[in-house]
């Protein structure tokens, strides 16, 4: 590399984040400044302010653009790119290098901001008024970045004396396949709900009219809370394929810190229903839209602070101080105008009946917030402990589950009844006929699981997963027999369609109300997955050629050890033959690996799907290579047999789907009379 392009890359990578910086206050003061002032006269004033911001996504671009450079040359003059890179790095970890780090992914959720930013301030004819104050919001919270990134975190820093040869190396944790999109999904989630709190603050400040701006944002926060999920998903994935424990989900703060603000994101996709078909609950929306944004920021600083210990948090760093100061800051305004515009909130409707669409809304939106505070305070204990007491009381994952079982049944039990429950008040007789037949067909399972030898009278965990289990079918059957119900009503309107032919029109009708309900599937999916977990299996055994394992109905022979060497790694790994029975169903190869650059080891689990006859279905046989025993020089072999897993990762496919189905348009209805024999049945053609 040329003694120019090492010094040259630095400094414009440091120029643009300055330039950026500048421009991102302007767009907010002058902004701000032409709102305040209003009339006619502050409109080109508001006008060069939007376009300063649509700028600065240019200029924190263009970093971005040079720190990926800089990575790809092997430019380890950057302090940035000598601690998280090498010369032997693959491709796709060299481009991760831009968020595998404090600094680098400070400068992507910056990156993610301004491209939100970007989009809105192009969009701003939709409602000029209201996208400016949006505008200014997203300026303010892009100032707080920039200052980070200028000031106490600066991607761009060169390093003292002499250029050392080559890089510490990636952190070994983070050279899988997966860990290419899964920060991308998580930070599109992360930034992505500053958009819904900036729609939500400005309509605070304006006394913005009526529901426009739910209207405005629900696509912007449908799509938001689509990333998070996958990102949540892909870090569980990610944990169960990589970390070599077994399992997918530990309660780890920082798996924690993304739970909470998706709590509380779903519990405002729901919420936001009865403001626009209500009026109600307009305190709590906002309420609610900014504790998801206050949550995500929450999340950033418990990573940055080193106030955690944590497999995926960065190192302890100063910049804990800023996130928390700004975290104040957020709340005090938000409080503020709260307070001054309160009266502007008054719900239009009372709640008139108990059966109802509205109160199943409430009552979900209340275990969220249960849920949400008890893995807010379970994060956060051992250090009040500390603070309080001196000794530090770790919170396992007894605590949690105690309450978050419970409370995801009670979610799933609203989840199944709410699409039979109609607004402002249902009958008893068409709800229990509405619930007959889901009900039913979730007790047979119950049954059938019983008699394949669950007893939920022996153990608590046996109890919740047959409750699970009934309750994820109850959710199912509802989902399909509302689709049944409103797909005979077509049918009735439209001879010849037939039902099947009916229930995708029907589909196409209400996208969002029907694309809701293939989310609530796939949720009951994912429960179907999870509750497997009590009866996980493992063995381990230190392994010689022709050893055995025996777990379930599966035999492990280990049938050699062989090693490798790559620019990258050294590795190696054993080769075991899984038979079931007689008969020989596949070779594994689990693997250890030894990064040369940082010196660190990794251990590469390796899963192979099963099935069988029995209860569970499908299976996951997992297998990690321990390492070895270093008195007697023997491998260490665990296996794992974990029943329903991989319906966790099908059931996230199934909620994605529903999610973006759900933001198609809307196709025309069919104009036709109901018969009023079928009046009875659900209005099909009314949104949610």
């Amino acid at each position: 590399m040329s003694q120019f392009s090492s010094i040259a890359l630095p400094q414009i990578g440091s120029f643009a984040l300055l330039l950026a910086l500048g421009l991102a206050g302007y767009s907010f003061v002058v902004g701000a400044l032409a709102l305040i002032i209003g009339g006619p006269g502050s409109e080109r004033l508001g006008e060069t302010a939007r376009r300063a911001g649509i700028a600065a996504f240019g200029t924190i671009l263009l970093a971005s653009v040079v720190l990926v450079t800089a990575a790809f040359t092997d430019d380890f003059s950057v302090a940035y790119i000598f601690h998280h890179s090498n010369k032997d790095l693959p491709g796709p970890y060299k481009f991760a290098v831009l968020w595998s780090g404090q600094e680098g992914s400070l400068l992507f959720w910056s990156l993610l901001l301004a491209a939100y930013g970007f989009v809105l301030r192009l969009r701003y004819k939709t409602d000029p008024g209201l996208f400016a104050y949006a505008s200014v919001v997203i300026a303010g919270v892009q100032v707080f970045f920039l200052l980070l990134l200028n000031i106490a975190a600066h991607p761009f820093a060169i390093l003292e004396g002499q250029i050392p040869p080559d890089g510490s190396g990636l952190n070994p944790l983070l050279q899988y396949p997966e860990m290419v999109i899964h920060p991308p999904m998580l930070y599109l989630g992360y930034v992505g709900f500053t958009v819904p709190f900036a729609f939500a603050l400005g309509a605070l400040i304006m006394r913005y009219p009526g529901e426009k701006w739910i209207q405005i944002t629900r696509r912007w926060t449908m799509v938001t809370w689509g990333f998070l999920t996958i990102g949540i998903f892909l870090g569980a994935h990610w944990a169960y394929s990589v970390l070599g424990w077994g399992g997918y989900w530990g309660w780890d703060p920082v798996e924690n810190a993304s739970l909470m603000p998706w709590l509380m994101g779903t519990a405002f996709l729901h919420s936001v229903m009865m403001q626009e078909k209500r009026g109600m609950l307009k305190t709590w929306n906002m309420w609610l839209v900014f504790s998801t944004f206050w949550l995500a920021i929450l999340g950033t600083f418990l990573t940055r602070s080193g106030i955690i210990s944590s497999v995926h948090a960065f190192a302890q760093s100063s910049i804990g101080s800023w996130f928390g100061w700004f975290l104040i800051i957020t709340l005090a305004t938000f409080a503020g105008f709260y307070v001054a515009n309160r009266s502007h909130l008054r719900s239009e409707h009372k709640l008139e009946s108990i059966i109802s669409r509205e109160s199943s809304f409430l009552f979900n939106n209340l275990l969220f917030v249960v849920a949400c505070f008890v893995v807010l305070w379970g994060t956060w204990f051992p250090k009040i402990s500390e603070l309080i007491q001196g000794s530090k009381v770790t919170v396992g994952a007894p605590f949690y589950n105690n309450v978050a079982v419970p409370v995801a049944l009670f979610l799933l039990v609203l989840t199944a009844v709410g699409p039979l429950l109609a607004w402002r008040r249902t009958s008893f007789e068409s709800l229990k006929r509405n619930f007959m037949w889901p009900a039913a067909g979730a007790l047979a399972l119950g049954v059938v699981m019983m008699i394949l030898g669950v007893r939920p009278w022996k153990d608590i965990s046996y109890f919740y997963s047959l409750m699970a289990a009934m309750l994820a079918a109850l959710v199912i059957c509802t989902v399909i027999s509302e689709f049944v119900r409103g797909g005979r009503v077509i049918a009735q309107k439209t001879p010849g369609l037939g039902l099947l032919g009916s229930m995708v029109h029907l589909y196409h009708r209400n996208t969002r109300r029907y694309g809701g309900y293939i989310v609530h599937f796939g949720v009951a999916v994912v429960i179907i997955g999870i509750l497997g977990t009590p009866f996980n299996r493992e063995a381990e055994k230190e392994m010689g050629f022709g050893d055995k394992i025996n777990i379930g109905p599966y035999t492990l022979v280990c049938q050699s050890y062989t090693q490798d060497d790559n620019p990258n790694f050294s590795n190696e790994w054993a080769i075991i033959n899984v038979f079931k029975g007689n008969d020989q169903i596949t070779t594994m190869y689990p693997e250890r690996r030894l990064y040369k650059a940082s010196s660190q080891p990794q251990t590469i689990p390796r899963i192979y799907p099963t099935y069988s006859q029995d209860l569970f279905l499908v299976n996951d046989l997992y297998v990690v290579y321990e390492g070895r025993n270093e008195e007697t020089g023997r491998p260490i072999i665990k296996a794992h047999l974990n029943p329903m897993v991989p319906w966790i990762w099908t059931g996230l496919i199934i909620m994605i789907f529903g999610t973006v189905t759900a933001l198609v348009p809307n196709a025309a209805p069919i104009a036709a009379r109901v018969p009023a024999r079928v009046q009875t049945a659900p209005a099909v053609g009314a949104g949610d």
